[in-house]
């Protein structure tokens, strides 16, 4: 049974690849499984049939059968464990794998959320201007903690693995802030994610699927 995602039909970032459903595309690629998309309106989110899926009224959502899931980092999760290619054989190595998942999404990604909260809802605000720099002082905490656990190797365990995944694409978030510029290595590091053919495939898909045209999917 192939699995179905929920994804936006107006992407708000333009199909740039920072939506949700990006991670679990790029899952699926990495993998080799093949997925369908359904596309919902800003306005669909809102109603019961998809809060019946997501009861925040988010996406994406997957199905697959009776299966119903939310929440990206529990669908590559999900995805992961039953799929060779994203979780290591050993299961040491496999619970450090899921480590850095909950890492990028409870530790490294709140604060980057926070600056971009900021930076759409208060940028009109007095306080802003002095509000953003601690913000941003804020994620260099973290990248600094991350960067230094990195150090030069090409992944945060000995292999690419679902924590790369979704450390990937928690930082490419911060891609148009001078704050990741400082972390020459994180730099190169999100350079190699999007290097990687499953990635591109996800990308194209999730841009595709924005201008219209039918996305590409896993072969």
């Amino acid at each position: 049974m192939i699995p179905t995602i929920s994804v936006f039909e107006h992407s708000p970032d333009r199909g740039q690849g920072l939506a949700r459903d990006m991670s679990v595309r790029w899952a699926f690629e990495e993998v080799g499984q093949a997925y369908e998309v359904r596309q919902v309106s800003l306005s669909a989110i809102k109603q019961p049939a998809h809060q019946a899926l997501h009861p925040f009224g988010q996406i994406p959502t997957y199905e697959e059968g009776d299966l119903a899931l939310f929440e990206s980092g529990a669908i590559v999760l999900h995805i992961a464990e039953h799929h060779v290619g994203l979780l290591p054989a050993d299961p040491n190595g496999r619970a450090r794998a899921i480590m850095w998942m909950f890492a990028a999404l409870s530790t490294v990604e709140p604060p980057i959320v926070q600056r971009e909260i900021a930076m759409y809802m208060e940028h009109d605000k007095t306080w802003y201007e002095k509000r953003l720099p601690l913000l941003e002082d804020g994620i260099r905490v973290r990248l600094h903690q991350l960067s230094s656990r990195l150090g030069k190797a090409d992944w945060l365990e000995e292999a690419f693995s679902a924590g790369d995944l979704m450390m990937v694409q928690v930082l490419r978030r911060l891609k148009t802030s001078s704050v990741l510029g400082e972390f020459p290595n994180l730099c190169a590091y999100i350079t190699r994610g999007e290097a990687r053919p499953a990635f591109k495939r996800a990308y194209d898909a999730q841009l595709a699927a924005f201008i219209g045209k039918p996305p590409k999917q896993a072969n």
